[in-house]
């Protein structure tokens, strides 16, 4: 194609190659040059045609699904679509991948009869309401209309004595002066990243990651770098690196039953990652989502409980085995950033609500936490188990995962030459729903092989009836030639 040819890309651009190829491709549709169901060339021809990486063409391709002008077809490859284009099979493709975009947002499309292994969030008759309930009423006996005020914005005094005391039950001592309430994890990442980062400044993150940090420092303006993460940690052949190129100020990890993988750091990544921390003169924000759901003998002991130096900025909610809805967790603040973080944390919200810090309080002091947390810990068990057994006895021997031992999910991967977003189109049409590792990854390289599944929001008989419809899909999808699905062929592995 001549006018593919004509294309010309700015290396010396800031704006990065796939998208500046995506912009050329939306204009020769606009300009009626590209026409519906016309094909693409091929990612590798494209690729040779302008001299650029196979993962530029994937991704610049992947731009133009997401707005609806282009579609893939299994087996042949990539095409045109003009906005007026209805066709079933299309429609179903343009649902997949419109609710690929409101997972991205932190959103999910539910239909009844969806078997949902995309949420993190616990099935609600897991709530301890009762407990809840009975403890609210006491404060509202105790406190009357005073529960209700404004509390300094670090929080209330009470309940940061109360998590100072539970923090060492983790081998974290700390002060409750440099204890922060917060409205949940993902107001402590955003508020960390107000009080400490300026527009530019560069942030290192695990890839794959939780999404929303990643959106957090893309609304700081921040500079996100990806560092590979193994199955025992992040990759610190490839952070050493980086490390000499670039001056981040924080690196954001998750080391226990990291979300999406699931992988958990090795102690002695543990150890380098805070070696690296002084040498270097960086931070770490450690988000601790999901180490006290561990099914091991062996004790997950978060990174904060290592650090000596106080390099480690330390989050941590209540909400993922708690009460989602409820908001609530904490930061443990570095001596040197506390007035930082307070300020942030002020212009916020004021501070977290007083009647909710008042109640769970209590719910720490009565010990109910815990009692919780072991319930919890037993069902999640039990559905790990059962998807763990489920997976061996459908899921082809090409599908490859690790079984954690904790958290709530499990991480897969595909043979070489399979999609992990065709997987979730296929899946969708049979009402079970997954997490592609499209959405996990920052800079745009995603091997598009990987996908994540949660036992978190689904029950023991929807695991089981899940794995079974995903298993066949899988066999039927491997069945068909990976050379021939030519939007794929040159995805390089991720584990």
């Amino acid at each position: 194609m001549k006018h593919i040819v004509s294309i010309q890309l700015d290396r010396s651009s800031d704006t990065p190659l796939y998208i500046q190829l995506y912009w050329h491709l939306k204009n020769l549709i606009k300009e009626g040059v590209l026409r519906h169901n016309q094909k693409l060339p091929s990612i590798r021809k494209m690729a040779a045609q302008l001299g650029i990486n196979n993962v530029t063409v994937v991704n610049a391709y992947r731009q133009l699904e997401k707005e609806g002008l282009a579609y893939t077809q299994v087996g042949s490859g990539t095409y045109i679509r003009s906005k007026g284009y209805s066709s079933g099979e299309d429609k179903d493709r343009h649902k997949g991948i419109d609710d690929l975009e409101m997972m991205e947002q932190g959103q999910l499309h539910m239909m009844p009869e969806t078997i949902n292994f995309a949420s993190i969030t616990p099935t609600p008759e897991l709530f301890p309401v009762e407990h809840f309930k009975m403890l609210i009423n006491r404060v509202l006996d105790r406190e009357k209309g005073n529960a209700f005020g404004y509390h300094e914005s670090k929080g209330y005094k009470l309940l940061r004595q109360s998590v100072c005391e539970h923090l060492e039950n983790c081998s974290i001592k700390t002060s409750m002066e440099n204890l922060q309430i917060i409205s949940g994890a993902q107001q402590g990442i955003d508020i960390v990243s107000k009080a400490l980062l300026g527009f530019g400044d560069c942030v290192f993150v695990e890839n794959p990651t939780y999404r929303g940090a990643i959106e957090v420092f893309r609304s700081r303006d921040a500079r996100i770098i990806g560092i590979s993460i193994e199955e025992d940690g992040i990759n610190l052949d490839e952070l050493k690196q980086k490390l000499h190129t670039h001056k981040p100020k924080l690196v954001y990890v998750m080391p226990n039953f990291q979300n999406p993988t699931g992988y958990s750091y090795s102690a002695d990544k543990k150890q380098k990652l805070l070696q690296l921390c002084e040498e270097y003169n960086f931070f770490v924000v450690e988000d601790d989502s999901f180490s006290e759901l561990n099914f091991t003998e062996n004790k997950a002991l978060p990174l904060k409980a290592l650090d000596t130096l106080d390099r480690v900025i330390y989050i941590k909610s209540f909400s993922k085995v708690f009460m989602p809805g409820l908001r609530l967790g904490f930061i443990v603040v570095p001596r040197k950033f506390l007035n930082n973080i307070v300020a942030a944390k002020h212009t916020t919200d004021i501070s977290t609500s007083g009647l909710l810090q008042r109640t769970f309080d209590l719910y720490l002091r009565d010990n109910l936490w815990q009692k919780h947390l072991d319930f919890m810990k037993g069902i999640y068990k039990e559905r790990y188990n059962i998807m763990i057994e489920a997976i061996k006895e459908n899921f082809p021997q090409e599908v490859k995962f690790k079984q954690t031992g904790g958290g709530l999910h499990l991480w897969f991967q595909l043979p070489e030459g399979y999609s992990a977003n065709e997987l979730y189109n296929r899946c969708l049409k049979k009402n079970v729903l997954i997490s592609p590792d499209s959405l996990f990854y920052v800079g745009g390289e995603s091997s598009d092989r990987c996908f994540r599944m949660s036992f978190a929001a689904v029950y023991k008989h929807q695991i089981k009836k899940g794995v079974e419809v995903m298993g066949n899909v899988l066999k039927d999808y491997l069945k068909e030639d990976a050379s021939k699905i030519d939007y794929a062929e040159e995805f390089s592995p991720f584990l």
